[in-house]
């Protein structure tokens, strides 16, 4: 847990008003803008607890904005989840909940819930999402909008490590929300193009005179009666003995808009994954070249050694804090059952 001589909190005569963090989740703001780097330079004092440096409900949130994002922790916390081996002190379950928080937000909280001897009974994990530090360094839990205060010295902090302030942890792939929100943001723009159903399919141009007019007005009606709710709206245009170079439609930018879709996508996808550092082979990505990502097993090897092993050290720290062997690993294996990770 994070102590009181760690950190250097404003007097009590001023606190802090609520400012803006490095990173938000709405408008795109740079990173470096003087305003928003202002508000990172400490974890806020509010005069109860300490709030983090970046909104744990945005974090939340962001989970579910990104299919890359999403995948790539989902596949972390999976593995980590079926090498653990279960403890009686602490759950399969239980563990994938602190790996899910400590991936999602950087921090994870666990309880040690004592038995009438004194003697730990269970570890338990914190909702992360409302989990917070005071002054002195204890641990609280926001339910409800009351503040429950755990007993002091029976709650252990996971921290992904900041350079900023001590106090909270912040997750590692911050610098690709804004290309994970983009991607969301490009999704969402052709859905609802698709969506709302106003924009032409094709114009039907037709020049030459039709000898009943009944046959015009049917060719309406079935053109009118084919669209459905969001489908392409489709135009009739009826120039008995026109010219063909009468009517022209020109594209403004269909092709150009596709292209830049699929670029979009693309590129964003590929700065997500960056961050995460997990090969896009693991995740179920289809190549879009016929060469493909490479050998899946020697990849797999190198994501486990590189990012699975790192992982496994932060959680093994609980067992010096709980004092026996709480948390172990079995080699997490791949193909033929080569040891990748221990």
């Amino acid at each position: 847990m994070t102590t009181a001589d760690q950190v250097t909190p404003a007097p009590d005569d001023q606190v802090a008003k609520p400012t803006s963090i490095a990173f938000t989740f709405g408008d795109p703001v740079p990173v470096l803008d003087g305003r928003e780097l202002a508000g990172y330079y400490q974890a806020l004092w509010n005069g109860s607890y300490f709030e983090p440096p970046v909104s744990f409900n945005g974090l939340a949130k962001m989970l579910g904005a990104n299919t890359h994002h999403q995948s790539a922790i989902r596949a972390k916390v999976n593995i980590l989840a079926s090498c653990y081996q279960p403890h009686k002190l602490l759950s399969r379950a239980s563990f994938k909940r602190l790996a899910l928080d400590f991936l999602v937000f950087g921090n994870a909280w666990v309880e040690r819930r004592e038995n009438w001897l004194g003697g730990p009974l269970e570890l338990a994990p914190t909702l992360a999402l409302w989990t917070r530090t005071r002054k002195d360094g204890a641990t609280l839990m926001l339910v409800d909008g009351a503040e429950h205060d755990f007993v002091p010295g029976k709650v252990f902090h996971f921290v992904e490590p900041d350079v900023s302030q001590e106090i909270y942890g912040v997750p590692g792939y911050l610098a690709a929300m804004q290309s994970a929100l983009l991607n969301e943001a490009a999704t969402l723009f052709r859905r609802k193009y698709y969506v709302n159903g106003s924009h032409a399919g094709f114009i039907l141009y037709l020049t030459d005179p039709a000898q009943d007019p009944a046959d015009i007005d049917a060719l309406r009606t079935a053109l009118k009666e084919a669209k459905g709710p969001g489908n392409f709206r489709n135009l009739f245009l009826y120039a008995p003995n026109g010219n063909k170079d009468g009517l022209k439609v020109i594209p403004v930018a269909e092709v150009g808009a596709k292209d830049e879709f699929l670029s979009i996508k693309n590129v964003t996808r590929d700065d997500v994954l960056a961050a995460h550092r997990v090969p896009p082979q693991l995740l179920g990505i289809v190549p879009n070249s016929t060469g493909g990502f490479g050998d899946v097993e020697k990849a797999a090897a190198v994501f486990a050694r590189n990012e699975l092993v790192p992982l496994t050290s932060v959680f093994t720290d609980l067992n010096v804090w709980i004092g026996e062997e709480v948390v172990r690993f079995d080699p997490y294996t791949v193909g033929g059952g080569d040891s990748a990770a221990k």
